[in-house]
């Protein structure tokens, strides 16, 4: 690897090219300061600048006596779309809502404004905020404060900048969401994964991960993805007190799923914790393309992100926020939510009551995503989509845990629940070790 640049940011982008490159690979030692100060005819304090540059950006990581090393996630995965699935496999595997249980979007373009929006004029439209207000409220969170923004993960992004630094540790699920995980390293946070069951986090790993110097924790209360997880009302009181050892961690709650969840919101705030947030994003209930995001939170923490939006995006678009209204109060989309949280939730029992008869006894409290430990990832989704079914490998939602496929059956009808239980529990023979 050939490393050039007499200044610190140049040669932080030499040695960024180089990453992007793959010359180097995740956990690969960098050459010491010393040796690469000593090469390139430069200060030591010059190479240790440029490094602490790369890690700000969460491509490499000190180690201590170990030196810098090639982060585990040196870049942001790309998403790219899919390739086609072969004509009749069914699509377990990419994760998204049924698109027959959105709202339809025609009759809400009609409805609103058409008048233009300049330069100037207020950011939020008051009556989204207050119709988002009062869905917190309903919820017992104050909605003192609220911010639009666009989606969670622009969400997620913005408050952990407003209050971290790179280096800074947040804790995380395991298994997680992919697009959490990728931010947190993208943006030179250090994860902290803490395990967990069907009822949530697991109080002690939770407590045992802050511990390590967490500036912030995220948590998704119900339909956690990949494990469709739910925090239960005993967990929830565990966690609460968990956590009051640490007043000053940033609490994040990505509360993705809402109205379609099939579970209650149970929080883990209380009056005891100076900086928070709730996210509800409307992508999984009112349709992937609607990058529209609630969130309430503490003053200062809302006050500063609005702040920093003030100066870059300025806003999201009107046009967008009248339509979420427009489709988020209407009462026949209402109706379409609740019916759209039942079945989804009569999809998911069925999915598991058919795995249990097969042997296979994983759980899942929420949401519309199953998690199903297996030996060998590779295999089973291989035997799966031999059998007509495509299913996610969970290498991309783990950071410690172990290895496993998550199953969407938010398409699956109860009726096909059968037929999946058994090739998956075929497909398993050769390569299952352990269940949920």
């Amino acid at each position: 690897m050939k490393v050039s640049g007499r200044t610190a940011a140049s040669i932080a982008a030499s040695l960024e090219q180089h990453l992007h490159a793959g010359r180097r690979g995740a956990g690969d030692a960098l050459p010491t300061v010393r040796d690469l100060a000593a090469t390139l005819n430069v200060s030591p304090a010059t190479v240790a600048a440029a490094y602490k540059m790369l890690r700000a950006r969460g491509l490499v990581a000190g180690r201590g006596r170990r030196g810098t090393r090639v982060a585990a996630a040196p870049t942001a995965h790309v998403q790219v779309p899919s390739r086609p699935l072969p004509v009749g496999v069914v699509d377990l595997a990419t994760g998204n809502p049924d698109a027959a249980l959105l709202p339809l979007v025609g009759r809400a373009l009609h409805a609103i404004e058409h008048e233009v929006r300049l330069y100037g004029e207020r950011a939020e439209r008051g009556g989204l905020v207050a119709f988002a207000s009062a869905e917190f409220e309903a919820d017992g969170i104050p909605a003192r404060a609220v911010a639009v923004l666009s989606g969670a993960m622009d969400a997620i992004e913005r408050v952990l900048r407003e209050h971290l630094r790179p280096g800074d540790g947040v804790a995380l699920e395991d298994p997680s969401f992919p697009g959490v995980t990728d931010l947190v390293a993208a943006s030179g946070y250090a994860a902290m994964p803490f395990t967990m069951d069907h009822d949530g986090p697991f109080p002690a790993a939770l407590h045992a991960a802050i511990a390590r110097g967490c500036r912030a924790v995220i948590v998704t209360p119900r339909a956690q993805n990949p494990t469709g997880a739910a925090l239960s009302a005993g967990r929830a009181v565990e966690l609460k007190r968990a956590l009051r050892g640490f007043p000053d961690v940033l609490l994040i709650e990505n509360d993705y799923a809402a109205p379609v969840a099939g579970a209650p919101f149970r929080t883990l705030r209380d009056d005891s914790r100076g900086r928070w947030v709730v996210i509800r994003s409307t992508s999984k209930f009112l349709g992937p393309d609607l990058r529209v995001a609630l969130v309430a939170g503490d003053d200062l923490t809302i006050t500063r992100v609005r702040g920093r939006h003030a100066l870059g995006a300025r806003w999201v678009s009107h046009i967008l926020q009248q339509l979420t209204l427009a489709l988020w109060s209407d009462p026949s989309s209402g109706r379409l939510l609740a019916r759209a949280g039942e079945i989804y939730t009569q999809r998911r029992v069925a999915a598991l009551a058919a795995l249990r008869e097969h042997g296979i006894d994983t759980r899942a409290a929420s949401g519309f995503n199953l998690w199903i430990p297996v030996r060998d990832e590779a295999h089973v989704v291989q035997a799966m989509a031999e059998r007509g079914w495509a299913v996610a490998a969970g290498q991309r939602f783990r950071i410690r845990s172990e290895p496993g496929i998550r199953v969407t059956i938010s398409t699956l009808p109860p009726a096909d629940a059968g037929r999946l239980a058994g090739d998956l529990a075929s497909a398993l023979r050769p390569a299952r070790a352990v269940s949920a």
